[in-house]
């Protein structure tokens, strides 16, 4: 038998094509390894946004206790004071999601398992706890007046919920790398209105509420438009209009001074206000979405190109 000794050349060139196949394949977002790998602190980020979701709503229930409890405390606290605990803790979780997809993106160690856990972690954080804060919080103000509230409130919440359920679903399935394989999509900004921000405006809407409470000014016609906020940013989260995600936002970022100084004042006021800076910053970012995709120009009608005649002409 007559063996070929192989050149180095050749060598070399059979080394590139299997280190290219094994490249291709870690790349490949379904192959099974790569799919289900855990990667340490984008997770880690995911698994802490759940934590802030689930104390969200452990804190949500204490309120409840507080607020029927003969001392009107649970655990040494009030329930005004429950309510803060969750709403920050779910300012905690918007920061986790935040952190844990750049932290992704920077290291290239994004996952279907990732993005999965980030979604299962959404639904709780951005969905569940803002839903339970509304309806415990509703009740209060409420009782004894407004009694319709009490028979639609669950409703109201569960629309709430399951449109930021779907909105996570489909943003899944529109990022799905089968859809686009190799392909990224050029527009960053998100179709429909975040989760994360819709949790926010619910958030700081009770942040506020909770304020008014602390002048000794009535709940009662504030409490009424939280119901309503919650239908629209179910509908928002659910529709086409895109909203800005700040991706293209990193450390190597250039701005002009007079942006810099704003943001620094806008940072200045949600420190010394902000029961209202908060507020004002979600409701701005919602409206913004809306005013921007009403006022972009339609576009323009298909031209009406004349059918052929059939046969030779």
């Amino acid at each position: 038998m007559n063996f070929r000794r192989r050149s180095p050349a050749e060598r070399a060139e059979q080394r590139a094509e299997r280190a290219a196949a094994e490249l291709a394949r870690r790349e490949d977002p379904y192959n099974v390894t790569q799919a289900s790998r855990i990667y340490f602190l984008p997770n880690l980020m995911t698994a802490g946004n759940l934590f802030c979701g689930f104390m969200a709503i452990v804190n949500c229930i204490q309120a409840r206790l507080a607020e029927t409890a003969p001392t009107g405390e649970y655990l040494g606290a009030t329930n005004a004071e429950h309510y803060r605990y969750a709403v920050w803790f779910i300012f905690g979780a918007a920061a986790f999601d935040a952190l844990d997809g750049r932290l992704a993106r920077m290291g290239g160690r994004e996952s279907l398992f990732g993005a999965e856990f980030d979604s299962i972690a959404d639904v709780v954080s951005f969905g569940v706890a803002p839903t339970l804060m509304m309806f415990y919080l509703i009740l209060s103000p409420t009782q004894g007046n407004y009694l319709w509230f009490r028979n639609v409130g669950w409703a109201i919440g569960f629309i709430y919920l399951l449109c930021a359920a779907m909105r996570l679903a489909r943003f899944n399935v529109i990022t799905n790398p089968l859809l686009r394989p190799g392909k990224k999509e050029a527009n960053k900004d998100f179709m429909g209105l975040p989760v994360p921000a819709a949790a926010g405006t619910v958030a700081s809407l009770v942040l506020f509420l909770l304020k008014l409470q602390e002048s000794d000014k009535s709940l009662k016609a504030w409490a009424l438009a939280l119901p309503f906020l919650m239908l629209l940013i179910g509908l928002l989260m659910m529709s086409t209009v895109r909203y800005p995600s700040g991706k293209g936002i990193d450390l190597q970022t250039r701005m002009k001074f007079r942006t810099f100084a704003a943001g620094l004042a806008l940072v200045g006021l949600v420190l010394f206000f902000k029961e209202y800076a908060l507020l004002g910053v979600c409701l701005t970012y919602i409206f913004f979405g809306l005013i921007r995709h009403w006022r972009r120009p339609a576009p323009p009608p298909a031209a009406n190109v004349p059918n052929r005649p059939a046969g030779n002409v």
